[in-house]
Protein backbone atom coordinates (compact mmCIF):
# COMPACT_ATOMS: atom_id res chain seq x y z
CA UNK A 1 0.00 0.00 0.00
CA UNK A 2 1.70 3.60 -0.71
CA UNK A 3 3.05 5.30 1.92
CA UNK A 4 1.64 8.51 2.34
CA UNK A 5 4.49 10.38 4.21
CA UNK A 6 8.33 9.38 5.09
CA UNK A 7 8.98 5.83 6.52
CA UNK A 8 9.39 7.53 10.74
CA UNK A 9 12.95 5.93 10.55
CA UNK A 10 13.51 7.93 7.36
CA UNK A 11 12.21 11.38 8.81
CA UNK A 12 14.08 11.22 12.31
CA UNK A 13 17.30 11.14 10.29
CA UNK A 14 16.90 13.35 7.93
CA UNK A 15 18.10 16.88 8.68
CA UNK A 16 14.74 18.71 7.19
CA UNK A 17 11.91 19.22 10.26
CA UNK A 18 8.93 20.56 9.24
CA UNK A 19 5.91 21.57 11.10
CA UNK A 20 3.60 19.60 8.51
CA UNK A 21 4.39 17.55 4.98
CA UNK A 22 2.51 20.09 2.73
CA UNK A 23 4.83 23.25 3.53
CA UNK A 24 7.45 21.78 0.96
CA UNK A 25 4.77 22.02 -1.16
CA UNK A 26 3.72 25.80 -0.70
CA UNK A 27 5.72 27.97 -1.80
CA UNK A 28 6.33 30.47 -5.07
CA UNK A 29 9.29 30.54 -7.55
CA UNK A 30 10.66 33.67 -7.99
CA UNK A 31 13.47 35.08 -10.06
CA UNK A 32 17.01 35.04 -8.54
CA UNK A 33 18.98 37.95 -10.35
CA UNK A 34 22.71 37.05 -8.69
CA UNK A 35 22.02 33.36 -9.80
CA UNK A 36 21.23 34.25 -12.94
CA UNK A 37 23.08 37.05 -13.49
CA UNK A 38 26.36 34.59 -12.39
CA UNK A 39 25.21 31.90 -15.03
CA UNK A 40 24.81 34.48 -17.77
CA UNK A 41 28.15 36.11 -17.27
CA UNK A 42 29.72 31.89 -17.21
CA UNK A 43 27.96 31.41 -20.95
CA UNK A 44 29.21 34.80 -22.39
CA UNK A 45 32.30 33.87 -21.73
CA UNK A 46 31.32 30.61 -23.10
CA UNK A 47 30.76 32.60 -26.11
CA UNK A 48 33.71 34.29 -26.52
CA UNK A 49 35.96 30.86 -26.13
CA UNK A 50 33.93 29.40 -29.07
CA UNK A 51 33.90 32.68 -31.47
CA UNK A 52 36.70 34.62 -30.06
CA UNK A 53 39.49 32.43 -28.92
CA UNK A 54 39.10 29.03 -29.97
CA UNK A 55 42.11 26.75 -30.11
CA UNK A 56 43.24 22.73 -29.28
CA UNK A 57 44.56 23.99 -25.86
CA UNK A 58 41.37 25.93 -24.57
CA UNK A 59 39.25 22.44 -25.69
CA UNK A 60 41.90 20.10 -23.90
CA UNK A 61 42.15 22.88 -20.39
CA UNK A 62 38.17 23.07 -20.82
CA UNK A 63 37.74 19.19 -21.09
CA UNK A 64 40.24 17.82 -18.53
CA UNK A 65 39.55 20.60 -16.12
CA UNK A 66 35.87 19.65 -16.38
CA UNK A 67 36.59 16.11 -15.63
CA UNK A 68 38.87 16.36 -12.92
CA UNK A 69 36.15 19.09 -10.79
CA UNK A 70 33.08 17.01 -11.81
CA UNK A 71 34.86 13.56 -10.52
CA UNK A 72 36.81 14.57 -7.59
CA UNK A 73 34.34 17.94 -6.91
CA UNK A 74 31.12 17.09 -7.47
CA UNK A 75 30.71 13.29 -7.44
CA UNK A 76 33.60 12.45 -4.26
CA UNK A 77 33.69 15.98 -2.79
CA UNK A 78 29.62 17.45 -2.63
CA UNK A 79 27.96 14.97 -2.85
CA UNK A 80 29.52 10.97 -1.51
CA UNK A 81 31.52 12.48 1.22
CA UNK A 82 30.03 16.35 2.28
CA UNK A 83 26.02 15.57 1.78
CA UNK A 84 26.02 11.97 2.60
CA UNK A 85 29.39 10.86 4.19
CA UNK A 86 29.48 7.80 2.47
CA UNK A 87 33.39 7.09 3.22
CA UNK A 88 35.48 8.67 5.52
CA UNK A 89 38.99 10.17 4.94
CA UNK A 90 41.78 11.94 6.47
CA UNK A 91 40.78 15.82 7.07
CA UNK A 92 43.23 16.97 4.33
CA UNK A 93 41.67 15.08 1.89
CA UNK A 94 38.24 15.74 2.98
CA UNK A 95 38.37 19.68 2.47
CA UNK A 96 40.49 19.38 -0.87
CA UNK A 97 37.44 16.87 -2.09
CA UNK A 98 34.87 19.59 -0.98
CA UNK A 99 36.89 22.65 -2.23
CA UNK A 100 36.72 20.92 -5.94
CA UNK A 101 33.44 20.39 -5.28
CA UNK A 102 33.58 24.64 -4.69
CA UNK A 103 34.78 25.01 -8.06
CA UNK A 104 31.92 23.58 -10.13
CA UNK A 105 30.32 26.76 -9.67
CA UNK A 106 26.78 25.60 -8.49
CA UNK A 107 26.81 26.73 -4.86
CA UNK A 108 28.96 26.49 -1.97
CA UNK A 109 28.87 23.43 0.06
CA UNK A 110 26.94 24.18 2.68
CA UNK A 111 23.96 25.82 0.55
CA UNK A 112 24.28 22.89 -1.89
CA UNK A 113 23.60 20.61 1.20
CA UNK A 114 20.34 22.65 1.84
CA UNK A 115 19.16 22.28 -1.79
CA UNK A 116 20.00 18.87 -1.32
CA UNK A 117 18.35 18.00 1.66
CA UNK A 118 14.95 20.21 1.08
CA UNK A 119 14.53 18.32 -2.37
CA UNK A 120 15.33 15.18 -1.18
CA UNK A 121 12.91 14.96 1.57
CA UNK A 122 10.26 16.44 -0.51
CA UNK A 123 10.39 13.69 -3.07
CA UNK A 124 10.33 11.14 -0.48
CA UNK A 125 6.75 12.58 0.53
CA UNK A 126 3.35 11.76 -1.60
CA UNK A 127 3.43 15.49 -3.13
CA UNK A 128 5.76 18.03 -3.17
CA UNK A 129 6.34 21.04 -5.17
CA UNK A 130 6.93 21.11 -8.96
CA UNK A 131 10.13 22.97 -8.51
CA UNK A 132 11.39 20.35 -6.11
CA UNK A 133 10.32 17.19 -8.16
CA UNK A 134 11.48 18.50 -11.47
CA UNK A 135 7.94 18.49 -12.67
CA UNK A 136 6.87 21.37 -14.53
CA UNK A 137 8.24 20.71 -18.11
CA UNK A 138 11.68 21.04 -19.50
CA UNK A 139 11.72 24.43 -20.75
CA UNK A 140 10.16 25.88 -17.45
CA UNK A 141 12.11 23.35 -15.04
CA UNK A 142 15.57 24.73 -16.75
CA UNK A 143 14.06 28.27 -16.29
CA UNK A 144 12.97 27.57 -12.97
CA UNK A 145 16.41 25.61 -11.97
CA UNK A 146 18.93 27.57 -13.57
CA UNK A 147 17.50 31.30 -12.97
CA UNK A 148 15.01 31.02 -9.75
CA UNK A 149 14.62 30.15 -6.19
CA UNK A 150 11.66 28.61 -4.53
CA UNK A 151 10.58 30.73 -1.52
CA UNK A 152 8.21 28.64 1.24
CA UNK A 153 5.70 30.49 2.42
CA UNK A 154 6.64 28.91 5.96
CA UNK A 155 10.54 28.22 5.53
CA UNK A 156 11.68 24.48 6.92
CA UNK A 157 14.16 23.90 8.85
CA UNK A 158 17.74 22.35 8.17
CA UNK A 159 20.12 20.74 10.84
CA UNK A 160 23.58 20.73 9.90
CA UNK A 161 25.53 19.19 12.06
CA UNK A 162 28.80 20.96 13.23
CA UNK A 163 31.26 18.87 11.23
CA UNK A 164 29.54 20.36 8.21
CA UNK A 165 29.89 23.60 9.57
CA UNK A 166 33.74 24.02 10.20
CA UNK A 167 34.92 27.29 9.72
CA UNK A 168 36.49 26.49 6.69
CA UNK A 169 33.19 25.46 5.09
CA UNK A 170 31.78 28.78 6.08
CA UNK A 171 34.32 30.41 4.52
CA UNK A 172 33.92 28.44 1.19
CA UNK A 173 29.99 29.60 1.22
CA UNK A 174 30.56 32.93 1.59
CA UNK A 175 32.97 33.46 -1.39
CA UNK A 176 32.21 30.49 -3.31
CA UNK A 177 31.49 32.68 -6.41
CA UNK A 178 35.33 34.19 -6.13
CA UNK A 179 37.09 30.96 -5.24
CA UNK A 180 36.91 30.86 -9.50
CA UNK A 181 39.21 34.22 -9.09
CA UNK A 182 42.54 32.28 -8.41
CA UNK A 183 41.81 29.48 -11.16
CA UNK A 184 41.39 32.91 -13.37
CA UNK A 185 44.69 34.32 -12.64
CA UNK A 186 46.56 31.45 -12.74
CA UNK A 187 44.57 30.48 -15.87
CA UNK A 188 45.42 34.30 -17.58
CA UNK A 189 48.83 34.03 -16.42
CA UNK A 190 49.67 30.78 -18.57
CA UNK A 191 47.27 31.36 -21.39
CA UNK A 192 45.53 34.44 -21.32
CA UNK A 193 42.09 35.44 -21.84
CA UNK A 194 41.49 32.08 -23.76
CA UNK A 195 42.38 30.00 -20.96
CA UNK A 196 40.34 32.02 -18.54
CA UNK A 197 37.36 31.73 -21.20
CA UNK A 198 37.45 27.98 -21.48
CA UNK A 199 38.84 26.86 -18.28
CA UNK A 200 36.63 28.84 -15.96
CA UNK A 201 33.73 30.26 -17.83
CA UNK A 202 32.78 27.38 -19.95
CA UNK A 203 33.79 24.70 -17.07
CA UNK A 204 31.33 26.76 -14.75
CA UNK A 205 28.68 26.77 -17.33
CA UNK A 206 28.84 22.94 -18.07
CA UNK A 207 28.94 22.08 -14.53
CA UNK A 208 25.92 23.90 -13.82
CA UNK A 209 23.70 23.41 -16.67
CA UNK A 210 24.67 19.70 -17.12
CA UNK A 211 24.01 19.66 -13.06
CA UNK A 212 20.35 20.97 -13.81
CA UNK A 213 20.07 18.39 -17.20
CA UNK A 214 20.76 15.39 -15.18
CA UNK A 215 18.54 16.13 -12.65
CA UNK A 216 15.67 16.70 -14.80
CA UNK A 217 16.16 13.58 -16.70
CA UNK A 218 16.78 11.42 -13.97
CA UNK A 219 13.77 12.36 -12.25
CA UNK A 220 11.81 11.68 -15.69
CA UNK A 221 13.29 9.07 -18.09
CA UNK A 222 15.11 6.45 -17.57
CA UNK A 223 15.57 3.52 -16.42
CA UNK A 224 13.77 1.70 -12.79
CA UNK A 225 14.88 -0.98 -11.07
CA UNK A 226 13.80 0.09 -7.85
CA UNK A 227 10.28 1.91 -6.18
CA UNK A 228 10.31 4.08 -3.35
CA UNK A 229 6.78 3.13 -2.75
CA UNK A 230 4.24 6.11 -2.14
CA UNK A 231 7.19 8.89 -3.13
CA UNK A 232 5.96 11.69 -5.23
CA UNK A 233 9.14 10.99 -7.88
CA UNK A 234 10.91 7.93 -8.44
CA UNK A 235 14.78 8.29 -9.24
CA UNK A 236 15.79 6.90 -13.11
CA UNK A 237 19.02 5.36 -14.45
CA UNK A 238 20.73 6.63 -17.44
CA UNK A 239 23.33 4.65 -18.43
CA UNK A 240 24.57 5.91 -21.73
CA UNK A 241 25.73 9.65 -19.34
CA UNK A 242 27.05 7.24 -16.59
CA UNK A 243 30.96 8.45 -17.75
CA UNK A 244 29.83 11.96 -17.96
CA UNK A 245 28.58 12.01 -15.05
CA UNK A 246 31.33 10.35 -12.91
CA UNK A 247 28.22 7.76 -12.04
CA UNK A 248 25.88 9.95 -10.62
CA UNK A 249 23.02 9.29 -13.28
CA UNK A 250 22.19 5.83 -11.65
CA UNK A 251 19.73 7.73 -9.96
CA UNK A 252 17.30 5.41 -9.43
CA UNK A 253 20.19 3.29 -7.59
CA UNK A 254 20.58 6.55 -5.35
CA UNK A 255 17.45 7.13 -4.20
CA UNK A 256 16.73 3.32 -3.80
CA UNK A 257 20.36 3.55 -1.15
CA UNK A 258 20.95 6.95 -1.00
CA UNK A 259 23.71 6.18 1.36
CA UNK A 260 25.80 4.01 -0.36
CA UNK A 261 29.45 5.38 -1.68
CA UNK A 262 28.83 3.12 -4.72
CA UNK A 263 26.21 3.81 -7.38
CA UNK A 264 26.92 1.77 -10.38
CA UNK A 265 25.52 -1.41 -8.22
CA UNK A 266 25.35 -3.93 -11.33
CA UNK A 267 27.44 -5.28 -13.76
CA UNK A 268 28.32 -2.92 -16.74
CA UNK A 269 27.01 -0.04 -14.24
CA UNK A 270 29.77 2.22 -14.51
CA UNK A 271 30.86 3.99 -11.94
CA UNK A 272 34.55 6.10 -12.59
CA UNK A 273 33.94 7.95 -8.61
CA UNK A 274 33.56 4.18 -7.54
CA UNK A 275 37.09 3.10 -9.05
CA UNK A 276 38.09 6.15 -7.86
CA UNK A 277 37.29 5.23 -4.38
CA UNK A 278 38.59 2.17 -4.71
CA UNK A 279 41.65 2.83 -5.87
CA UNK A 280 42.08 5.57 -3.05
CA UNK A 281 41.17 2.63 -0.54
CA UNK A 282 43.97 0.61 -1.81
CA UNK A 283 46.19 3.47 -1.11
CA UNK A 284 44.66 3.89 2.44
CA UNK A 285 43.88 7.19 1.96
CA UNK A 286 39.53 6.02 2.47
CA UNK A 287 38.13 3.61 4.71
CA UNK A 288 34.44 3.26 6.34
CA UNK A 289 33.16 2.97 3.02
CA UNK A 290 29.71 2.53 3.13
CA UNK A 291 27.23 -0.27 0.61
CA UNK A 292 24.04 -0.64 0.03
CA UNK A 293 24.51 -3.81 2.34
CA UNK A 294 25.69 -1.57 5.16
CA UNK A 295 22.39 0.84 5.28
CA UNK A 296 19.03 -0.06 7.10
CA UNK A 297 16.47 -1.84 5.49
CA UNK A 298 13.60 0.25 3.86
CA UNK A 299 9.97 -1.05 3.96
CA UNK A 300 8.72 1.00 1.29
CA UNK A 301 11.63 0.03 -1.34
CA UNK A 302 10.58 -2.52 -4.00
CA UNK A 303 11.78 -4.26 -6.93
CA UNK A 304 10.13 -3.56 -9.86
CA UNK A 305 11.84 -6.51 -12.02
CA UNK A 306 10.27 -9.96 -12.20
CA UNK A 307 13.35 -11.70 -11.44
CA UNK A 308 15.75 -9.12 -10.26
CA UNK A 309 19.39 -9.66 -9.88
CA UNK A 310 21.00 -9.82 -6.63
CA UNK A 311 22.26 -6.48 -4.73
CA UNK A 312 26.26 -6.94 -5.16
CA UNK A 313 28.32 -7.75 -2.38
CA UNK A 314 32.48 -6.13 -2.35
CA UNK A 315 35.07 -8.33 -1.71
CA UNK A 316 36.05 -8.27 1.51
CA UNK A 317 38.79 -6.24 0.89
CA UNK A 318 36.30 -3.36 -0.14
CA UNK A 319 34.90 -3.37 2.72
CA UNK A 320 37.50 -2.47 5.45
CA UNK A 321 36.38 -0.70 8.11
CA UNK A 322 39.87 -0.11 10.01
CA UNK A 323 41.27 3.19 9.64
CA UNK A 324 45.15 2.95 7.60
Amino acid sequence: MPLEKLAPHEKLAHRVHVKHDDQLDDGRVSYAPIKSLWLCVMLFGTLLAICVFPSVEGVILYALSTAFILLFGHSLGSHRKFIHDSFQCPKWLEYSLVYCGTLVGIAGPLGLLKQHELRDYAQRLSTCHPYLRHGAGVWRDAWWQLHCDLRFTQQPLVDIEASRSTRFYRFLETTWMWQQLPIALVLYTVGGWGFVCWGVCARVATGVIGHWLIGYFAHNHGDLRYEVRGAAVQGRNIAWTSLLTMGESWHNNHHAFPGSAKLGLQRGEWDPGWWVLATLHRLGLVWDIVLPHDLPPRPELAIRLSNPPPIPREPQSALMKEAP
